[in-house]
């Protein structure tokens, strides 16, 4: 099984803040704004993530743009759209993406692999351990690996509905590696107080200590014609990332040296401290949102209970649930302000916790006929953040 860190401690830089970063790769950075990539701007993306390589961080990326490759290479306009078309798409720009990485890494000594991953893929347990294992060892064979979203398969991300453009999935990817840092790199400065693109007067926020409501109102979807994520996305990406003890910046990819800025702890963009310490791998997966299958509202007693107290959840301070799922999911959990305190492995399905809400534990054989325990979800299945 591989190590959470290289064997090749040798190689770290001391100076440098950070030792494992996740970068990813926006569709409008890496076109320019073209219909077509644009091999000068990934030439210096590329040189600045080998630099950082051969000092002796652990990096991997995450990059968008087999679509706009594909359509580029069959000469589609964006006009033409739906589903099963951008699937060929993806399947034609794929390897016309990863040829141009392989090229540009090249000329640095720097072997590159592919990971092609899918919701499906990380959802199961199995699954995601696998995949961590393997993007674990190739770090530690310092292999730099660009990983993406499988569109062949998966057609969630290329709905808008999931992953956006590769934001949320660069978070998982942060997530699955217990990275130290994520950078969200696209054609935008960062987080602004409007949409910099029609307001003279927005300005950019240096720092984001928690993604709030009034945060998330911030994030007017600004997305050009050629990706599918916009600020909203991002912000969604960070919450993910922050809550699983990761750092985020999201920053305009095209200024000058801006990947070793930034693993240089220079300020730019927009910063997003991590909200919690580092994760155990398996509260990681739970957190991650990938296998969950509904939703808990719980009481205010409930709620301190579970923040302050380190208790489990009990049917009694349970006030409402959505979603239908069964024994031993994992299930989002909110206070009555409808902000999220974590995530937990329920204990009843969905149709037991609607007989048993509100009620005291003793009354659950009586009422269900069974029981599984006092606990909806046990202190040692919760992660509370």
């Amino acid at each position: 099984m591989a190590k959470t860190r290289s064997k090749k401690t040798s190689l770290r830089n001391p100076a440098l803040p950070y030792h494992r970063i996740v970068a990813k790769f926006g569709t409008s950075l890496l076109t320019g704004g073209s219909d077509q990539l644009n091999q000068g701007i990934m030439a210096r993306l590329v040189a600045q993530a080998a630099k950082l390589h051969k000092q002796g961080l652990e990096l991997l990326v995450v990059s968008s743009g087999a679509i706009t490759a594909g359509r580029y290479k069959l000469g589609l306009t964006k006009e033409r759209r739906g589903i099963p078309l951008k699937q060929v798409l993806a399947s034609i720009g794929q390897s016309r993406l990863m040829n141009v990485y392989e090229q540009l890494f090249a000329q640095h000594d720097i072997t590159v692999a592919q990971a092609l991953l899918t919701k499906a893929d990380l959802a199961d347990r199995a699954g995601y351990l696998n995949a961590r294992n393997t993007l674990l060892a190739l770090m530690e064979l310092r292999v730099l690996c660009i990983v993406n979203e499988n569109d062949v398969v998966a057609v969630d991300e290329i709905q808008e509905a999931k992953f956006g453009d590769n934001d949320n999935l660069s978070a998982m990817v942060a997530n699955l590696v217990d990275a130290d840092l994520l950078l969200i790199l696209t054609d935008i400065a960062g987080l602004y107080t409007a949409d910099p693109h029609r307001n003279p007067d927005a300005r950019l926020i240096p720092q984001v200590d928690r993604i709030t409501p009034e945060i998330e109102h911030l994030a007017t979807d600004t997305a050009g014609n050629l990706g599918t994520g916009g600020m909203a996305t991002k912000l969604e990406a960070a919450k993910l990332a922050t809550a699983s003890g990761v750092t985020v910046i999201i920053a305009d990819g095209r200024e000058p040296d801006i990947i070793l800025r930034l693993a240089a702890g220079e300020t730019v963009g927009t910063r997003f401290p991590p909200i919690t310490s580092k994760l155990e791998s398996r509260q990681r997966w739970m957190l991650s949102g990938l296998s969950t299958r509904g939703k808990l509202v719980v009481d205010s007693g409930a709620a301190l209970a579970l923040k302050k107290q380190n208790r489990s959840l009990l049917a009694a301070g349970i006030m409402q649930i959505e979603g239908e799922f069964q024994r031993g999911d994992i299930v989002n959990i909110y206070d009555p302000q409808g902000s999220r305190l974590g995530c937990g492995m329920t204990n009843y399905s969905s149709a037991d916790i609607a007989a048993i809400k509100g009620t005291h534990s003793k009354k659950i054989a009586t009422m269900l006929g069974y029981d599984y325990g006092s606990e909806v979800v046990h202190r040692n299945n919760l992660v509370v953040l």
